[in-house]
């Protein structure tokens, strides 16, 4: 079974499997895909994560986010009076980490190879795709993010327009970077003519990168960070991403009996987003590149760190909003797939903002991200811009294991809502029996920035109620988040795909 936001790269990842690839296969094949027909949201010049357990075996994270140039010190902006990363300039732009993690994990894990993983989305690059309904809505949406620069208008404003839903798009430049790829590996990417364009573009803007900072460049394998939920263990990958925030929203939350159906959706809301403040607020100040930080996960996770937060939490009002200075952002695709074996793969993979940073290398066809705008400048902090650094990701995948077999795959999509997400969608299954589908079909809430986001599905009554307890709170003004999921039911020998009605995609399997 294979669940993802685009119908087409469900279909991508089906037939992979069909024709005897496993999970790994068909999770790069549909995310490489999506790098053409979601060009908004997901690229090849963006960042990646991945959780894979393979059948029996132990969960492997894979960190697949990009580096800041070695030439980017933090006295070079503090010198200049930069105080802030602007989303839309060069600076933003670490390297892209995502073609060097699919090719480790076709290399290491998967069972096809690269040119086979990679043929549908260089048939789609070469020959076209249809724009669907969700698509076009987030390109009109956004469309002013690449109207600054002139290559990215050409390409991605044709006729000086967003596609409408059924017009055809097709990126010849990106097709022949793909191909490249798919014949001589990652190197294609990170040295000869699609990095020497990439560098010569950013440095033209003003940007500190040297062809030497991508071809250096290498995802790396870490072990996973888990914590306790109803007898199961959500497995996250550890920071630089914001899983963390994700278990300690978890931990808290069990605290509370969220079976008891006496409980109001006010107060379920009510708890979630208090459990966030908590949890975010820990985030905002700790996670940043593991080579930079010295508190302890486990600790933090720990029995007593977790009823300390809690215990600040009461039913009936909320705590003071906490304020989150950082950048906003919600575009990512997720990607969850099964195989017959049993193998499970979560993989998601972003350029930060839609459309990432607007810089389009068009000999190339290479969009580039803009996961840099995610540094501080700031003397001091964690994770303030360095040379080499990685900056603080809100991308994470998960999984939900038992014993310690994966029971789920899943991921939320949504930006900064995405810790939030994971619990909400854990919860949803264990609190209150829902399937996967069921689970995300539920409407749902985030409370950043001071603010609680309500999905107008929710009842006016409910946004009365939760005002009255000291929320300040808005109607979101488009859908929270996404969700991928597949459980595994070992009982019935059966796999429950969900796919989320927000989004364009579907799950299929067979």
């Amino acid at each position: 079974m294979a669940a993802t936001s685009h119908p087409q790269a469900t279909l991508a990842a089906v037939d992979i499997l069909r024709a005897g690839g496993n999970a790994v296969d068909a999770a790069v094949a549909a995310v490489a895909l999506q790098s053409v027909i979601d060009p908004h949201m997901t690229g090849i010049g963006g960042d990646c994560f991945a959780l894979y357990t393979p059948a029996g075996g132990k969960p492997i994270a894979l960190n697949g986010s990009g580096r800041a140039p070695r030439a980017a010190a933090l006295d070079y902006f503090l010198e200049r009076g930069i105080t802030t990363i602007a989303d839309d300039s060069p600076h933003a732009v670490t390297v892209p980490g995502a073609v060097d993690a699919w090719c480790h994990l076709i290399a290491t894990y998967g069972g096809r190879d690269l040119g086979r993983v990679l043929a549908p989305a260089i048939e789609a690059a070469e020959n076209g795709y249809c724009i669907t309904p969700r698509v076009e809505l987030d390109w009109v949406r956004y469309a002013s993010r690449v109207q600054k620069y002139p290559d990215a208008a050409a390409y991605f404003l044709p006729n000086g327009r967003a596609p409408k839903t059924g017009e055809r798009m097709a990126n010849p430049a990106l097709a022949a970077t793909l191909r490249r790829i798919a014949d001589h590996g990652r190197d294609a990417f990170y040295a000869g003519p699609v990095a020497e364009e990439m560098t010569a573009l950013l440095k033209s803007l003003g940007g500190l990168h040297e062809e030497s900072d991508f071809s250096s460049y290498r995802a790396f394998e870490t072990a996973p960070i888990r914590a306790g939920y109803r007898g199961m263990d959500l497995i996250e990958c550890p920071p630089n991403g914001q899983g963390l925030a994700a278990l300690l929203i978890a931990r808290i939350l069990e605290g509370f009996d969220l079976r008891d159906p006496k409980l109001s959706e006010a107060d379920r809301i009510h708890l979630l987003a208090e459990a966030s403040k908590a949890a975010y607020a820990r985030r905002d100040q700790l996670i940043a590149d593991p080579e930079h930080t010295t508190f302890d996960v486990a600790k933090l996770l720990s029995d007593r760190s977790i009823e300390a937060m809690r215990a600040k939490i009461s039913l009936d009002k909320a705590s003071a909003p906490t304020v989150w200075d950082g950048p906003e952002h919600k575009d990512t695709v997720y990607v969850s797939v099964v195989d017959r074996d049993g193998n499970a793969m979560s993989l998601i993979n972003s350029v930060f903002f839609a459309f990432g940073s607007g810089i389009y290398a068009p000999k190339s066809g290479v969009l580039l991200q803009n996961r840099g705008a995610g540094f501080v400048v700031q003397q001091g902090h964690p994770n303030a811009i360095g040379s080499g650094k990685l900056p603080f990701h809100t991308i994470i995948p998960a999984q939900l294991t038992e014993n310690g077999r994966t029971r789920m795959a899943f991921g939320v999509m949504g930006g900064q809502y995405q810790a939030t997400g994971h619990a909400h969608i854990v919860s949803q299954i264990l609190d209150r029996d829902l399937d996967p589908q069921q689970a995300s079909d539920q409407p749902r809430s985030f409370c950043h920035n001071g603010k609680l986001s309500l999905e107008p599905t929710i009842s006016p009554d409910v946004k009365i109620e939760l005002e009255r307890r000291g929320h300040d709170t808005q109607w979101a003004d488009e859908p929270i988040g996404g969700c991928q999921a597949i459980m595994i039911d070992y009982e019935r020998g059966v796999l429950l795909g969900a796919s989320d009605h927000r989004k364009d995609g579907m799950a299929l399997g067979y």
